[in-house]
């Protein structure tokens, strides 16, 4: 919906602007390419080479760009794995930290082992978004310039997306680690998985992690709009400003002696103002909104609410920072956002995947359907926690990985853990039950309908 009212308010914007016939014109080649041309044809002047048709000499070919290329490649490649490697590192620090907060003697750090966890690695992984962010930023056009494009839309094009890549697996990594991959790999009681030889991986909360990805789909948004999108953007350039000012003035203060009453000229105050370099911070900043709002949107509601709040304050400050902070920028005719809109849709899309899959993997909702429906005796809720516990026999714990002893007077034979698996006491004891297997069919059947149902109603109203 919101990208069909994008394209009807484009479609006015363009008849009030007279930009219904407007066509694209021929574009001159950037600077940097016709230097990479005219270097190639020195070269190939001086060792006495014609390999190829005059046509083909006068544009760069896939040889000269290989290794561009290759460097792009790989340099992205190792930013990817830069990204996961620090979320790796913070699943250590929760767990390393968990472990001993558990293990303390002050009483309030052991009750609030879960809050204190969760809260220090979502800062934690707010700063290293806000300053990846930035790296990520001035690396993308380095790579971009190494390819040498031919003109400048195919050049902002190539910057879009690698920065886009970069920045959108750099501010999703974490939420999509705690939505679809935090307590799906711990192991079972008797058969965990450590991490260093002695550390459990970490699990959800009992109740899930739905709670705990919204919290850091929250804190990620809102620190990441107040700090990056508002503090930064128009604090940036008062400091490049006064920097500026600063600078230019110290040279002409010997003149300023001379002629005291002397005032600035407005040439002169507008060379203090930052320099205009585009609006693809602005719209890379829009464009990652998007995503917080639209790819989670079933697991943090408020998301909108906030955006929306964002984006009033946000219309204020760019006013500011336009007129006052940045010089004016040159006028440029153009009747449609180019490569973004192509984004927004692709985000549009995988959101939709992706809410699928936070209903049914990360929430309680198809366990909870499949409970009321094929195991509850009166179609009620009444039940369902002893259903979704598996038994495991204390006998069956390695030694030294049984807990402690009860402090109850009877002797606990059996334990409860949240899993659906086989009891002790099956022919293939703590393998997956047959319930685990319905209620996975039916994830997988919520997906696939989910999905089916998003098609047709885009298909009846386009």
């Amino acid at each position: 919906m919101f990208l069909e009212n994008w394209k009807r308010l484009q479609m006015r914007l363009c008849y009030f602007w007279d930009l219904t016939g407007l066509e694209e014109e021929e574009e001159h080649p950037r600077p940097e390419y016709e230097t990479r041309l005219l270097q190639k044809k020195d070269r190939t002047e001086n060792t006495k080479i014609v390999s190829q048709d005059e046509e083909e000499e006068e544009k760069l070919t896939w040889r000269d760009r290989t290794p561009g290329y290759l460097v792009n490649c790989a340099s992205i490649l190792f930013m990817i794995s830069l990204t996961f490697s620090i979320v790796f590192g913070v699943i250590a620090y929760r767990i390393t930290l968990a472990a001993a907060l558990s293990m303390s003697t002050n009483g309030s750090s052991k009750s609030n082992v879960r809050v204190t966890v969760t809260a220090t690695a979502v800062i934690i992984n707010l700063v290293v978004i806000l300053i990846l962010d930035e790296i990520y930023g001035v690396v993308a056009k380095k790579l971009t310039e190494m390819e040498v494009p031919k003109t400048e839309k195919t050049f902002e094009e190539r910057l879009i997306l690698k920065a886009f890549l970069l920045k959108f697996v750099n501010s999703y990594a974490p939420i999509f680690y705690v939505a679809f991959f935090k307590g799906r790999f711990v192991g079972r009681p008797g058969q965990y998985v450590y991490m260093f030889a002695g550390y459990r991986m970490e699990e959800c909360a009992p109740g899930g992690c739905l709670m705990e990805l919204c919290i850091q789909l929250s804190i990620i948004m809102l620190g990441k709009q107040l700090i990056q999108n508002n503090i930064f953007e128009i604090g940036v350039p008062k400091l490049k400003k006064l920097f500026r000012k600063l600078k230019e003035e110290r040279p002409q203060k010997k003149e300023s002696h001379s002629d005291p009453t002397k005032q600035p000229q407005q040439w002169e105050l507008d060379y203090v103002l930052e320099p205009f370099t585009g609006l693809t911070p602005e719209y890379m900043e829009m464009i990652i909104q998007f995503g917080f709002v639209t790819l989670f949107v079933a697991s943090f509601p408020l998301a909108p609410v906030f955006a929306l709040l964002n984006n009033v304050i946000e219309v204020r400050l760019d006013a500011k920072k336009f007129v006052a902070e940045l010089r004016r920028p040159d006028t440029v005719r153009a009747k449609d956002i180019g490569i973004w809109f192509n984004i927004l849709s692709g985000i549009g899309k995988f959101s939709v995947i992706i809410n699928a899959f936070v209903i049914s993997v990360t929430s309680d909702f198809i366990p909870r359907l499949v409970y009321q429906y094929a195991y509850s005796h009166n179609g009620s809720m009444h039940g369902f926690i002893n259903h979704t516990l598996s038994y495991f026999n204390v006998s069956d714990f390695k030694a030294g990985t049984q807990p402690e002893n009860s402090p109850f007077e009877e002797e606990v034979s059996f334990c409860r853990f949240k899993d659906y698996r086989e009891p002790p006491w099956a022919e293939s004891p703590y393998e997956f039950s047959k319930q685990y297997w319905s209620v996975l069919s039916a994830r997988l059947a919520f997906v696939i309908i989910f999905q089916v149902n998003i098609f047709i109603l885009v298909f009846l109203f386009p």
